[in-house]
């Protein structure tokens, strides 16, 4: 039998559009936090076999019918910050909602809360809700374009805005993205914000570009104050509004906050598999920017794949400044031991600028 395509629901809206098209089965049906308490006598005219409903509000008609139907819910969590079963990813604006009362105000410090808790707790309730909303994240990153290759830029959350280093990494982001490149960070501050910075002043001259800069340089840090730090940054993406790119953040990090210039930002609580899925999806190839532990981890993170892979799966792994990579953080010495022979010899590239990085993924 010929496999049941799958509708995903993910608001009203588009329910009601479905309905009016003339549906009369829910079968492949996913309805993902959707608010359905009106649309009891509705729900009731199409046949729930097969459908799923994930966190949905339902009158208790409505439900005895999808259940009795062949129907799946999954119910509510209460209590959260978050809402497990979302259909979209996060924008800045939401993320920092309610900065103007500080930071610890946001939705972002809430859930960092919560996340903390959870860690303490060992609650299992905790870590399915932790679990379930990681798997709509990645639902609804898979949903997002394909249309342009995807860049990684990892580097270390430490550059300050106003360094020569960060100002580097921000004409880096645009030049990958007037190549018509999605430009894809791990969505903290230092290097992965001047990325998505980049990307995002993509349509901009370069006066507009220094104007950027020069504004962000006022406040060089997220410490000691995230509130100011995200503050400077909204500010300066409401005068140069543009597309930032995609950011997969995690609040395993998460005194790293997010950066506000990735259009897309895809936040995970599993640190692990934040970075298995942006690692596996910047097919178009991985710049990696000065940093430390965690951009080592990345970078091994990528090399294995690549070390066990043929010449037809190797992903573009291009190391930017020679001295941080062969003297203060060696690991350039032991890609090439590993490389030798196989075929990531060919994929794997030691640079001194970023201008040598773009040529080998801009093509």
């Amino acid at each position: 039998m010929p496999a049941v395509p799958h509708v995903d629901i993910e608001s009203l809206e588009h329910f009601d559009r479905i309905v009016a098209s003339g549906a009369t089965s829910m079968t492949g049906w996913r309805v993902q936090s959707v608010p359905l308490v009106d649309r009891t006598l509705v729900l009731r005219r199409l046949k729930p076999a097969g459908s799923v409903f994930l966190g949905c509000t339902l009158e208790e008609e409505a439900a005895t019918w999808i259940r009795d139907g062949g129907g799946l819910i999954f119910p509510t969590i209460p209590e959260l910050p978050f809402d497990p079963y979302r259909g979209f990813l996060y924008t800045a604006d939401e993320l920092y909602a309610g900065l103007s009362s500080g930071y610890e105000a946001t939705p972002d410090a809430r859930i960092y809360a919560w996340s903390r808790q959870q860690d303490e707790r060992g609650d299992t309730s905790r870590t399915l809700a932790a679990a379930l909303h990681d798997h709509a994240i990645a639902d609804a990153l898979a949903e997002l374009p394909g249309d342009r290759p995807w860049i990684g830029v990892m580097g270390g959350h430490g550059v300050l805005r106003g360094d020569p280093d960060y100002r580097a990494a921000v004409l880096l982001g645009r030049t990958l993205a007037r190549s018509g490149l999605m430009v894809a960070t791990g969505g903290g501050p230092g290097a992965m914000e001047a990325a998505n910075l980049g990307a995002s002043l993509a349509a901009y001259d370069d006066a507009s570009v220094e104007t950027a800069l020069g504004e962000l340089a006022q406040v060089p840090s997220f410490r000691p104050s995230i509130a100011d730090w995200a503050a400077a940054g909204l500010a300066v993406r409401q005068s140069f509004p543009g597309d930032g790119g995609v950011s997969i953040p995690t609040w395993f990090y998460g005194h790293e906050p997010p950066n506000v210039f990735a259009s897309s930002i895809a936040k995970y609580f599993s640190n692990a598999q934040r970075e298995d899925v942006l690692l596996r999806r910047a097919r178009g190839g991985i710049i990696y920017l000065p940093g430390a532990a965690g951009t080592v981890q990345e970078i091994f993170q990528a090399v294995t794949p690549n070390y066990y892979g043929d010449p037809a799966t190797q992903t573009p792994m291009i190391l930017v400044d020679t001295d941080h990579w062969t003297a203060k953080v060696p690991v350039w010495d032991v890609l090439q031991r590993l490389a030798a022979d196989r075929p990531m010899a060919s994929s794997i590239h030691l640079v001194d600028t970023i201008e040598d990085a773009t040529k080998l993924v801009s093509a």
